[in-house]
Parts: C-alpha cells; structure tokens; sequence
C-alpha cells in the first residue's frame, strides 16, 4: 500500500514558486513527487483571493493536524457532487434533491464556494454553471412593432393560468441566433416547466406557427391557454389556437415579467445555445440533449421533483399500475 505523507513546508513552497511561473497542476505534482489530486486539494484549499499563500497554507495544515480534526466532506462526496454539476444540475439543485434523497445534504453555499476555488486553481467546474446577466433596461412604453389582427391581451385570460393549479397552460417565445441566423422556438408550461424547443429557418410567422403546431400537437389534450409577447412571428396566433383547440394570449407591450417564466427558461436555453452561436450549426441531436437536461433536473419550485415527473405523472402512474 502507498504509504500517505502530509505535504511539507518545502514542498508547499515549490507549489508557491511554480505557480508563480505558470506550470499546471500534473507537473507540479511531477515535481514535488505527489498525487495530482493532492496538489489539486491543496490549491482548492489555500487558494484565496491573494492566490496561493504557502507560509499561510502551512499553519493552517498545522493547526489542523494538531486539533485532529476531520475534514467536514470527504473527496468521494465532492466527487459525486462534481458529477451532477457537470450534468449542469445548480448548487441549489443538487442540495435540494441530496435533502430529499440522502441522509445528508452539502449547502449550496458550500458547493458554490467549492465550485470558485475550483475556478481559481484553473479548473472547468463553473463553465456548467449558468449565468445571469443584468438585463438591459428599456426606455419608453410605445410598442414601435406594429399591430397583430385581433389579438387577445394578456388582461382577458382566465385567473386559473395566474396560481399554476392545472397543466396545460403555455408560454412561447422566440430565440435569435448570431446575426439573425435563423431561430429557436420555445415553450414552457408554467405548473410543471416543462420545456420543448425547435429550429426554425427564419423568424417568420408561418416557421413559428408551424414549430409550434408540431412540438403542441402530440399533447394538445394539455394545452388550454398560450400566451406570447407582441412579436409579428405570433401574427397567426388563430391558426394556433384552431389547430390546438387553445386561447392565445399577449401579453402587454415591454412587460417581460408577464411572461417571467418563459424569459428564464430562455436565459437557461442560452447556456446551450450562446449569442455567439451560429444557430444555423445547430444539430437535432443537440436540441434534444439540452431538451432532456431541462426537463430531467430538479426544480426547487416543484419540491425538488423533475418537469418530466410532474408533467408526465399520470401517465408514468398508469404504466406503473399495468406493469
């Protein structure tokens, strides 16, 4: 069995001059004669906001070793933990459902914390992170995009849609690709956040009508309500709602908080398909990876449940009956 050392203060100053000059964590670990993953645990451990401080470093391993006291998280529960944020579950995630489903649980500070240090010692983990940026502030209130022929506002539909007690009611939008490239559909259903999307060529009305038809249609028995923002590509709202057997809402003029939910779906769907992309790359194989992870991660407004579980369960209570 390979015999365990702590680092040593000599060492731990190599670590300190070698990342001054730019080397990485498997050639320091060459050097110094150790396991990668024992530089990778001393960097994420000592690594502050001043960078790597081997003196201070040292005294902490010393205070440490002398109170014997066991580290709070053991590396196979950090490892498990890098796995689901690497599958982009969000810290807040991935303690809901450990509380729901281990006899412990690692507080999403903790694995926000772990996830920085990670960062500063050159690693990967926060590129599965999503962002949110401060979103641009508008200024005026006229709508400048031209009127949609009897369009229903946002005031007439039903209370119901407003405390998310059924299923069945939608939010559509669209998303634009590098220089207009072509686009993303995108609905979300506001009970259980289940999201679909699809490609479309060209922001038109009858691309989007057609997207929506074909991603609505096999369970257009749980679409009673859609509601929209005033872009033309919405112009054929009617043939929509005949088709689905649907209302089609829109909400008012620059009021994005009247569609929240589909605008944060759109900010998670941007993690996969950035401004900077070029939507005319995009393949079906990948529309239906980001289709997956969204709607198979955990929820904290659905009690840490899946919008596939909530969404689909019926229909998976019925198959478990059968079976």
């Amino acid at each position: 069995m390979r015999h365990y050392s702590q680092l040593t203060l000599a060492q731990r100053y190599v670590i300190y001059l070698m990342l001054k000059k730019g080397f990485i964590q498997n050639e320091l670990a060459e050097v110094i004669g150790v396991h990668k993953s024992t530089i990778s645990r001393e960097l994420r451990r000592n690594y502050g906001g001043r960078g790597y401080r081997y003196k201070q470093a040292h005294v902490i391993a010393l205070d440490k070793r002398q109170g014997k006291v066991p580290p709070i998280i053991d590396d196979s529960t950090w490892d498990f933990i890098e796995t689901l944020i690497r599958k982009e579950w969000s810290p807040e995630q991935i303690n809901g459902w450990m509380k729901a489903n281990m006899s412990f649980s690692v507080s999403h500070e903790w694995i926000y914390q772990y996830v920085l240090q990670d960062k500063q010692t050159g690693g990967s983990l926060h590129c599965h992170l999503r962002c949110r940026k401060k979103r641009k502030k508008r200024y005026g209130s006229n709508d400048r995009r031209g009127n949609i022929k009897n369009r229903v506002s946002i005031d007439e539909r039903p209370t119901v849609v407003d405390t998310r007690s059924r299923l069945g009611d939608w939010e559509a939008d669209t998303i634009i690709g590098k220089r207009h490239k072509q686009a993303l559909v995108s609905l979300t259903e506001r009970k259980s956040r289940l999201s679909l999307i699809y490609k479309v060529e060209r922001k038109t009305k009858d691309d989007v009508t057609d997207a929506v038809k074909k991603l609505l249609t096999p369970i257009k028995d749980r679409v009673y309500t859609m509601t929209s923002d005033n872009g033309k590509e919405f112009a054929n709202h009617e043939s929509i709602a005949n088709h689905l057997g649907t209302d089609f809402y829109f909400a008012h003029p620059y009021a994005s908080y009247e569609r929240g939910l589909n605008e944060n779906t759109n900010g998670l769907i941007r993690q996969y398909f950035p401004k900077s992309r070029d939507f005319r790359t995009i393949t079906d194989d990948e529309i239906i990876m980001a289709i997956k992870k969204l709607n198979n991660r955990p929820r904290k407004c659905l009690g840490f449940k899946t919008p596939n579980q909530v969404f689909f369960e019926n229909e998976l209570t019925n198959v478990a009956l059968n079976t």
